[in-house]
């Protein structure tokens, strides 16, 4: 029922933004919302919350618009790849050290790593551009030279692709052996440990796959933007990361993605009739589901086909 679920809210993503142009950059926001704060997921589901990863974001999206900017010809795609393989490989480096922490000592070392990257962002200004950030010229975009319009509906499609894939390969892998270890991370380290495992080996993969997905994320980010600024790494997008993650869910990888629909959904209404309070109601918005849904969107989306199936048998 959920994964029905999922591919009819791809397909509908995929045919709101053919029918209705204006809706096509939100979108694709919104899907890069949602391949963030699935790579925070992995690392909640193994009982461990990271404060600091959309520092990720911004290596990937600065990646991008130093290549771009260094190779003007450079194919979109190959942008993005780019973009992913180097927050790739500083994850894989930083998380030699962070695995070595859990609980809140785990989520303050990436916060402070994270501010600490955007602090040399924003000062670096000859190499960065410092606040205004590095403006990236459209590429091409799988070799075809593109208008506006066109380059958006391509990324579209690439940013459902990309969606559907990692919901499908994440779902995959909570459901394997390394993705049982991981909650097992949560639940008893000590037993995983008994049983020849290594709780750091499990949480350093899973740190690796997340900083790639939300790698993913900046460098489509960055692109559809046009402009990487030192915001996209800040604490705050940190932070809307697991807000997204805790209003989704984590019990299903759908989960991030209604909960970056609800969080997209609640921006451009309160940014047309309540300006100024939007993170108000952003606020209220979480606290009605904590109070109503603990598990998030999809837990109670669960309950509730759970108790359907029961009064059908």
């Amino acid at each position: 029922m959920i994964r029905g679920m999922a591919w009819l809210g791809f397909a509908l993503c995929l045919g709101m933004g053919l029918l209705f142009p204006w809706s096509k950059t939100p979108l694709i926001m919104g899907l890069c919302y949602g391949m963030a704060s699935l790579g925070v997921c992995i690392l909640v589901r193994g009982g461990q919350v990271s404060f600091g990863h959309a520092l990720y974001a911004a290596i990937a999206a600065y990646a991008v618009a130093f290549l771009a900017r260094a190779h003007p010809e450079t194919d979109g795609l190959v942008l993005i790849l780019v973009g992913m393989a180097a927050s790739g490989l500083v994850g894989a480096v930083v998380g030699l050290f962070v695995v070595r922490y859990r609980g809140i000592f785990f989520g303050m070392l990436n916060l402070a790593l994270s501010m600490v990257v955007f602090a040399m962002l924003g000062k670096f200004y000859n190499l960065t551009g410092g606040t205004d950030g590095l403006r990236i010229n459209r590429p091409t975009m799988l070799g075809f030279v593109t208008e506006r319009d066109v380059f958006e509906t391509i990324l579209l499609c690439l940013s459902v692709v990309f969606a559907a894939s990692l919901v499908y390969a994440v779902q995959r892998y909570f459901k394997s052996a390394s993705g049982e270890a991981m909650a097992g991370i949560k639940s008893n380290e000590t037993r995983l440990e008994y049983l020849g495992l290594s709780a750091k080996y499990i949480l350093w993969q899973a740190y690796v796959v997340s900083a790639l997905m939300v790698g993913l994320s900046g460098a489509v980010f960055g692109l559809v933007q046009g402009l990487v600024t030192p915001d996209i790494g800040s604490w705050f997008r940190s932070g809307e990361y697991v807000f997204i993650t805790i209003l989704g869910g984590s019990g299903h990888a759908l989960g991030v993605f209604l909960g970056a629909a609800v969080f997209e959904a609640v921006k451009l209404f309160a940014s047309a009739y309540m300006t100024g309070v939007w993170q108000m109601l952003l606020g209220l918005t979480l606290i009605l589901v904590i109070l109503l849904a603990p598990e998030g969107i999809v837990g109670m989306l669960r309950q509730k086909i759970s108790n359907s199936n029961e009064g059908q048998s």
